[in-house]
C-alpha cells in the first residue's frame, strides 16, 4: 500500500487542530461550569493569588478564628454558614445559623454580622429563638482599639467570674453595647442607645400589650424621666 506524504501531512494537521480546539474548548469548561446540584460541605472562595476571601461551610467544616491567613480555634463557634475576609485574609464578618429541638422546645438562630479590623462584631443583625422567648433585631457595639488576643480570649472562656470579665479585657474583647432595635424576650419592641460604656441613656418601648413610652435613665441606670 503507498503512502501519500502530502495527504498524510494534511491529516496530521487536521488531527492537531481538532485535538487543540477541544483542548481549548475543555479550558473553557474547566474555568465555568454549569450543574444542576452540587452537595460539598464546604467551598472555599479565593482570590487569584490563593488569598482566602469567602467560606461556605456546614457546622463540622467551619474554620475557627482566621488572622492574616493563620487559623486559631473558635472558643464558641459551633454553627454552619458563610464567613467573609478582608484583603489581609482576616475575618470580617459573616453569617450563620442553626436551628433544633432542644429540651423538648424549638430554638432557632441567625446571625449576619460585620466586624471591626482584627476585631469582634460591630453590627449585627440577628433572629434568636428560644422556646417562647424570641429576640430579633438590629445591634451595634464598640470594641476595643487595637487587635484581641484570641488565645487569651480561649483560655478565658474557662474561669469563673469576676477573673473571666478581668480576662476578657485583659485580652482587648470587651465591648459596649451602644444601640439596640428590636423584639424583645418578654414581647415587647424596644429602641435603646447607650453611652461610651455602653451605659443604657435612652429607651423608647412599646410594651406586649400595646403601651408606648419614652424613657430616660442616669448613669447608674436609674430612670429619671418618663414619658407615656
Amino acid at each position: 500500500m503507498r503512502i501519500d506524504a502530502s495527504r498524510a501531512w494534511g491529516g496530521y494537521a487536521a488531527v492537531m487542530t481538532g485535538m487543540a480546539a477541544w483542548l481549548a474548548l475543555g479550558g473553557a469548561a474547566e474555568d465555568r461550569a454549569r450543574l444542576s446540584v452540587l452537595d460539598v460541605e464546604r467551598i472555599n472562595v479565593r482570590e487569584p493569588d490563593g488569598k482566602l476571601r469567602m467560606v461556605i461551610a456546614s457546622s463540622k467544616r467551619m474554620p475557627g478564628i482566621i488572622i492574616d491567613g493563620r487559623d486559631h480555634p473558635h472558643p464558641t463557634r459551633t454553627e454552619g454558614g458563610m464567613l467573609f475576609y478582608n484583603d489581609e485574609e482576616s475575618e470580617n464578618g459573616g453569617l450563620i445559623f442553626d436551628g433544633r429541638i432542644r429540651n423538648g422546645q424549638p430554638t432557632n438562630g441567625g446571625s449576619l454580622t460585620f466586624d471591626r479590623w482584627h476585631q469582634d462584631q460591630t453590627v449585627q443583625l440577628f433572629t434568636d429563638e428560644k422556646g417562647a422567648k424570641r429576640r430579633a433585631g438590629v445591634i451595634v457595639n464598640d470594641h476595643p482599639d487595637g487587635p484581641m488576643d484570641i488565645a487569651a480570649t480561649t483560655r478565658a472562656m474557662a474561669l469563673p467570674e469576676p477573673a473571666r470579665s478581668a480576662a476578657f479585657r485583659h485580652a482587648n474583647v470587651e465591648f459596649q453595647q451602644r444601640a439596640y432595635l428590636g423584639r424583645k424576650a418578654d414581647g415587647s419592641s424596644q429602641l435603646e442607645l447607650g453611652d461610651a460604656a455602653g451605659r443604657p441613656r435612652l429607651r423608647l418601648q412599646v410594651t406586649a400589650d400595646g403601651r408606648p413610652s419614652i424613657a430616660l435613665l442616669d448613669a447608674g441606670g436609674r430612670v429619671t424621666r418618663t414619658i407615656e
